[in-house]
Parts: structure tokens; sequence; C-alpha cells
């Protein structure tokens, strides 16, 4: 009988500990993917990513128009009327649904 009940308090206390584990990965995550892209980083830098489509640099980047925005892209991850929504080339952080960057496609 008492190994039985040693056998439950392992187990019970080996479920905890991996929930702790979960509930703190799941809690990095979430914070993660709230997380704004900012401008200045160096990704976002290189792919010309602004959160305003009409701050783009006309000159560096001629193809542009204001009708490209990362709400109308095929990379967004997130509704056309979303704020903000994920992005695969930014992992992990969050763009301007009214934002842009090089790496644009149009959504089919």
């Amino acid at each position: 009988m008492q190994h039985s009940l040693r056998q439950r308090r392992r187990f019970l206390g080996a479920g905890a500990s991996a929930l702790a584990v979960a509930s703190g990965l799941v809690s990095a995550s979430a914070r993660a993917q709230g997380a704004k892209l900012d401008e200045k980083d160096p990704q976002a830098v290189g792919l010309g990513y602004r959160h305003d489509t009409t701050k783009v640099d006309a000159a560096k980047f001629p193809k542009h128009t204001a009708q490209q925005q990362c709400s109308n892209c095929a990379l967004f991850q997130g509704k056309a009327s979303d704020a903000w929504g994920g992005c695969p080339l930014f992992a992990g952080r969050q763009v301007a649904g009214k934002g842009w960057c090089s790496a644009w496609a149009k959504k089919a």
C-alpha cells in the first residue's frame, strides 16, 4: 500500500513540475507574439519595414505603392482588419496592419 502511495505522489509531483514548465513556456510564447516589431530592428531595416506604408522611401523602393500594406500581404497572419498581426519573416513579433516591407506579396 505504501508503495502505490509513493508512486502516486511521484506521479503527481512530476505532473505539477511539467505543468509549471509548460505554463512558463506558454507565457514566454504569448509575450513574444505580442511584441511589436521595432522599425530599427536589423531585419526590419534590411527589408525596409515601416509601421506606416505611406512613409516608405519611394526613391529606395520605387515599386512600392500606398495600397500595399501588411494587412493585404500573403504573409500577414491576421485578419485584414487587424491593427497588428504576425509575419513569418519576423517570427515572434507583430507587424502593423498598415505597415509594409519589401517582401510584400499580394494576397490571393
